[in-house]
């Protein structure tokens, strides 16, 4: 990553100040402190705010000697934006973004975490995101085999608007919140405007070398994609400085609680809030007898538990391609088929037509769009014209029109309930230990003693059979 993008993070507080709070003859009085204020975070268009940080990018990207090649016709927020990005500025551009939501995080940090060190995230899959939808061809990109700082490819500014407001509408509100929490900062200490003081790291380091599917590039990206309590849970693992507290939201991963759906079950059962479902799996490509296997992950966000069904259930979520291309498919609205979980029957009942046992996303019984099989081994990925519930597109690179069957690498799911639903399910797990410890259990006392069974008279009569018994009354 070249030096000038991270020195870019440096410019950005003066790049504010000189764009939005502009002194008037007597200074920078109220009135245009006010003015500066509200053309940063008043009620505007997600469009006018996306171009008031296109024109802080475009700023403070000159400043450090980058070309962001983007022309306004005018300079208020509802002026019109024109001109095109190249991939290594929307890196940059990507990366302000993320230090700025870091930055509004740790304003309202504790005094333990003030001195947090920003670490770059892995973006690479938004980047890829972007060239696929808005460059001339980028639908032939090779996402897996392909340098971003090296692309030559072009975003037009009305595509890439486009784009934004389709995929990370949050995107824009990284910047108001910034403002306004820098402003709310400021009151109680003179610490310098803007993250510029602060340290960073690149991906690389000890924090991003995890093995989580959940790093904090992808966690990040899909907090931008929705509005919910859900998604402050997830810009909470995204931005923690404690890896445990971190750790506490992870229910269940494949490679340390095992494989297969009883295992799931016994780790997801009784947790009663949202949830965040990864799965990580490599295929071969067959065209160029690469037997290596390409990676790719997808996710979904449920509203709600699991539940042991027969039949599709929820009431709302979404699905995600998150690597090597991230996208966000919303509901459709017209079916609810949100997810499906079922587990072997308890006991031996016959069934005349069984249902699958799995866990699967979108589609219906049988043309499922993710099916994921009860060993957790293989999942099943179908064509988006399986499914009405969630909107279409492809869940990985070239996926095609057949049905996809690949070998699982990892599954990790993520309460996004808070404190409250993990306390709901270990309580409800005692209980469950509680109910299984007194079944266990045998107690003497309900039996009749050994000299009024039936099995000494029994034994009894076969020992000495002429001797005369008669019952007592």
């Amino acid at each position: 990553m070249p030096e000038s993008i991270l020195g870019l993070l440096g410019h950005l507080g003066h790049s504010i100040v000189d764009l939005f709070f502009v002194p008037g003859n007597g200074g920078l009085r109220w009135v245009e402190f006010v003015r500066g204020y509200v053309n940063c975070c008043g009620r505007m268009a997600a469009s006018a705010c996306l171009n008031n940080l296109l024109r802080v990018f475009k700023f403070a990207a000159e400043r450090v000697g980058l070309a962001a090649n983007l022309w306004f016709d005018s300079d208020g927020a509802e002026s019109k934006v024109a001109g095109y990005l190249v991939p290594s500025d929307l890196y940059a551009l990507l990366l302000m973004c993320s230090s700025m939501c870091w930055s509004t995080r740790m304003n309202g940090a504790s005094k333990s975490d003030k001195g947090a060190v920003f670490y770059v995230p892995d973006i690479e899959n938004l980047v890829c995101s972007a060239v696929v939808s808005c460059a001339e061809g980028g639908g032939n990109l090779d996402p897996w085999n392909c340098d971003i700082f090296s692309l030559e490819a072009r975003l037009p500014a009305g595509k890439f608007l486009t784009w934004v407001l389709g995929t990370v509408p949050r995107l824009p509100d990284c910047f108001s919140q910034f403002v306004s929490a820098t402003l709310q900062c400021s009151v109680a200490s003179e610490d310098e405007f803007g993250p510029s003081g602060s340290s960073s790291k690149d991906s690389n380091s000890e924090w991003a070398s995890e093995t989580h599917l959940l790093t904090r590039g992808k966690a990040w990206a899909i907090s931008l994609t929705f509005r919910a309590a859900a998604s402050e849970e997830i810009l909470r693992h995204c931005f923690s400085c404690n890896s445990n507290e971190m750790n506490q939201n992870l229910l269940y991963r494949s490679s340390i609680h095992g494989k297969g759906l009883n295992r799931f079950w016994a780790n997801v059962d009784g947790y009663h809030g949202p949830l965040l479902i990864l799965i990580s799996a490599s295929c071969e490509d067959s065209h160029h007898g690469d037997t290596s296997g390409k990676k790719w992950t997808i996710g979904v966000i449920l509203q709600q538990g699991f539940e042991n069904k027969d039949q599709f259930y929820g009431n709302s979520g979404n699905l995600y391609s998150i690597d090597p291309v991230f996208n966000v498919f919303l509901p459709s609205g017209k079916e609810n088929n949100f997810v499906y979980s079922h587990l072997h029957p308890s006991g031996r009942v016959y069934e005349p037509r069984p249902k699958p046992v799995g866990i699967a996303f979108g589609g219906s019984i049988g043309n499922e769009r993710v099916f994921v099989d009860q060993d957790f081994a293989r999942v099943t990925i179908r064509h988006h014209a399986v499914d009405k519930t969630y909107k279409p597109g492809p869940l990985f690179p070239n996926q095609g029109f057949l049905p996809v069957d690949d070998s699982i690498l990892e599954v990790e799911v993520w309460g996004l309930g808070g404190t409250t639903a993990k306390k709901v399910q270990t309580s409800y797990k005692k209980r469950e230990e509680l109910f299984t410890e007194q079944r266990r259990k045998v107690d003497l006392k309900t039996f009749a003693s050994w000299e009024d069974s039936p099995e000494k008279m029994m034994m009894d009569m076969v020992s000495d059979p002429n001797t005369v018994r008669r019952e007592d009354r």
